[in-house]
């Protein structure tokens, strides 16, 4: 876990924006190292562990470091270091501070992060420069790297020097240093030992822990950033809704900014709650200011993840007026307009990535991850058609070995379409297209009754359909674990009450998203046994 190489790739750019200076990128990294080292201790960590830090919180570093002149110690010697106007490094770091701490809770997740940050040490502790020992609590440099390891740039590497002995006293002189290269190599040997297999830089939320002798190791487990996605409609209205996030209370907190912003049409937001994602948004705590904007230009959308905010609109001159007003509400995100469709890219790296989901699976996968991994690909059917395109068909032969080695594992596929036809034909398409992921997956040997089918039409949109790009992304496949116990009690909520999008199992409409008691007296399209 390379904590600041992380940082750097993360933080920086939200604090220099388009100021590349490699002085102040050199400047940035060390303090992320010096800050870590201050988290790592129990006792400062306790003071704010339970506050919700916001992430333009400048004052926050005035309350890790509660000593003014530690404060002053620490920019004045980074600026002199890094030869950055005193003054400005100060601003640099009181911004970073809060972002850093965002990051480095999202990178611990359920691990504490003082645990956290001082088992993985050996990652950030070389970035420390000899002068920070007095600005951090005593015994937190005590642990140095093992013999060989660089411990900061500020660190001579020149061999000692010593005077020449007389003979006779020159072996005596020599045996501690040889007893303490001895200890060194052992340290280091050690050392080595406790990293084989170190873990790759992600965004760890869950950890698992390892049995170590009589002692428990905590290895962080990849996940990927808490997301948002909103679409408004001709009349601002909420037209759709998607969240994934990594526990309750962060779908708590995002669902309250929807309620005040749109009311009780947020309960149509859709959200997968599950370790597989981040606990923590970076513009949660701006989503008060973030939602009403948006709102307010009709046929709009929002994807919110990680530290970036992606936006369009069907109205150019709308659109740019929208990133320059949440840019100013959350000016510690990148706020961009989405660029135009680009189909052939769109279609290649969602295959990418859906390859490498279904790589990391392992053995044993989660349904759920397995469904995730599988949605993640663009299907793009030809216009009208219900073909399978070649481009999927090496993914969905893999999926098929998968569904079939993982007991109990029953998936329903689910079609989508865009608002371009009438209703019904686009129900009896999106019907055709999600038959014929099925069938192709039961051709190359999947049991036919582990999978179930959908057509859903355009009632479900993830996105506007007012433009090209967002028609795109209504236009799709998605896979569910089809156990309605699981969708229910696990995350995937279509609503704040129920599976059935009106609310009404008994309504005879055969509108529901799973099979219910009208589905089963009426003849739903979907079949369970099919």
């Amino acid at each position: 876990m390379d904590i600041i190489s992380h940082l750097t790739r993360t933080v920086s750019p939200a604090v220099l924006g388009d100021d590349h200076s490699p002085a102040k990128e050199s400047l940035l990294e060390q303090f992320y190292a010096i800050f870590a080292a201050r988290l790592a201790d129990h006792d400062t960590y306790g003071r704010f562990a339970n506050e919700n830090i916001a992430r333009d919180d400048q004052g926050f570093y005035d309350r890790v470091w509660t000593e003014g002149a530690h404060r002053d110690q620490i920019s004045r010697e980074l600026a002199d270091k890094h030869n950055v106007d005193a003054t400005a490094a100060r601003g640099l770091i009181a911004m970073a501070a809060p972002l850093a701490f965002h990051e480095i809770k999202s990178l611990a997740g359920t691990t504490p992060v003082p645990q956290f940050l001082n088992d993985n040490l050996a990652s950030y502790q070389h970035h420390i420069p000899a002068w920070a020992s007095t600005v951090l609590p005593a015994g937190m440099l005590a642990a140095t790297p093992a013999a060989g390891t660089r411990i900061s740039d500020t660190t001579s590497t020149a061999p000692l020097q010593h005077t020449e002995e007389e003979k006779g006293s020159f072996m005596k002189a020599l045996l501690p240093i040889i007893g303490l290269i001895i200890l060194g190599a052992l340290a280091w040997a050690l050392l080595r030992g406790c990293q084989e297999n170190p873990e790759p830089v992600a965004t760890p939320v869950a950890s698992e822990q390892q049995a170590a002798g009589d002692e428990q190791v905590a290895v962080a487990a990849d996940v990927e950033p808490a997301s948002l996605r909103i679409a408004t409609g001709e009349n601002n209205e909420l037209y759709a809704c998607r969240m994934n996030a990594g526990d309750e209370t962060l779908q708590s907190k995002v669902m309250n900014a929807l309620t005040a912003a749109f009311g009780d049409e947020a309960n149509k937001c859709r959200a997968d709650v599950d370790d597989n994602f981040a606990t923590d948004m970076p513009a949660a705590a701006q989503l008060a200011s973030i939602l009403p904007i948006v709102k307010n230009v009709p046929n709009a959308s929002m994807v919110i993840k990680g530290d970036t905010i992606t936006v369009n609109a069907p109205d150019e001159a709308a659109l740019q007026q929208l990133v320059t007003d949440l840019q100013a509400a959350a000016p510690a995100m990148t706020v961009q307009a989405e660029g135009p469709l680009d189909l052939q890219g769109e279609i290649d790296d969602s295959l990418t990535a859906a390859d490498a989901a279904m790589t990391n699976l392992g053995d044993n996968p989660d349904p759920r991850d397995v469904a995730r991994a599988l949605s993640i690909q663009v299907i793009n059917f030809e216009l009208d058609k219900a073909i399978i395109p070649d481009a999927n068909k090496a993914l969905l032969d893999r999926a098929a070995t998968i569904i079939n080695e993982v007991p109990d594992m029953e998936l329903l596929i689910i079609g989508h379409t865009d608002s371009q036809a009438s209703d019904d034909y686009n129900i009896e398409l999106s019907q055709e297209r999600a038959d014929a992921v099925k069938e192709y997956l039961v051709a190359q040997g999947v049991d036919a009754s582990k999978l179930s089918t959908k057509g859903m039409g355009e009632s479900e949109p993830v996105a506007d359909n007012s433009t090209e790009q967002g028609r795109f992304r209504n236009r799709r496949i998605e896979f569910v674990v089809n156990d309605e116990i699981n969708v229910a009690n696990e995350g995937m909520i279509i609503s704040n009450d129920a599976l059935d999008p009106d609310l009404n199992p008994l309504d005879s409409n055969n509108d529901d998203l799973l099979p219910d008691d009208d589905d089963v007296t009426q003849g739903s399209a979907i079949d369970p046994a099919n």
